[in-house]
């Protein structure tokens, strides 16, 4: 499975249940989020737009994708919503690596560009930097319709946050290329 085949893979209504376990505080928090991921043209406003920030010829790009998630977090009564678009750029000489520009990051609420790597169970791991904090995160799919997630939060020289996340599909079309990688990857 490339990038674009994850991505095409990803796209659709997804429901998100997320436990966070915050290690300085030594409590765990749960989530649960609407998430709707849509396929966006490489030749895209937003993507080109995206690129250029990050000075990036956008004829690089492989694939961009809107991300929209609505939620709520055990610990507030606050609605958790934003939206994002992401572009992922292979690197020429291994395109199962190379960047992923954010729109809008997850830890900090500005454009950020990490890496990311697709390996040879055909999960996907992104790992972003930010000035005062490093994420990584590792994405695969159970099943076309089952996405799992985990990811680890470092701030400051110790790890701050470590989470485990289920989404399942509630709606969208899994294209049959799609649903064939998914399908080899969790065998």
């Amino acid at each position: 499975m490339n990038i674009k085949e994850f991505f095409e893979l990803s796209a659709g209504k997804w429901f998100s249940h997320r436990t966070s376990h915050h290690l300085a505080f030594k409590q765990s928090e749960s989530g649960k989020s609407d998430i709707i991921i849509e396929m966006v043209a490489v030749d895209h406003p937003e993507v080109i737009k995206l690129c250029e920030q990050n000075e990036i010829d956008p004829k690089h790009a492989s694939c961009g994708a809107r991300v929209t998630w609505k939620g709520t977090m055990q610990w507030d009564e606050e609605d958790h919503k934003g939206s994002t678009v992401l572009v992922s750029v292979p690197n020429p000489d291994n395109p199962n690596e190379g960047k992923l520009l954010r729109e809008m990051g997850y830890a900090e609420k500005m454009p950020v560009a990490g890496s990311y790597k697709i390996g040879d169970d055909e999960a996907l791991t992104l790992i972003t930097e930010y000035e005062t904090m490093w994420s990584e995160e590792r994405l695969w799919f159970a099943s076309p319709n089952l996405r799992m997630r985990v990811g680890v939060l470092k701030r400051f020289g110790g790890f701050s946050m470590a989470s485990f996340t289920s989404e399942i599909r509630m709606g969208g079309a899994v294209t049959a290329k799609a649903s064939e990688a998914a399908n080899s990857a969790s065998s």
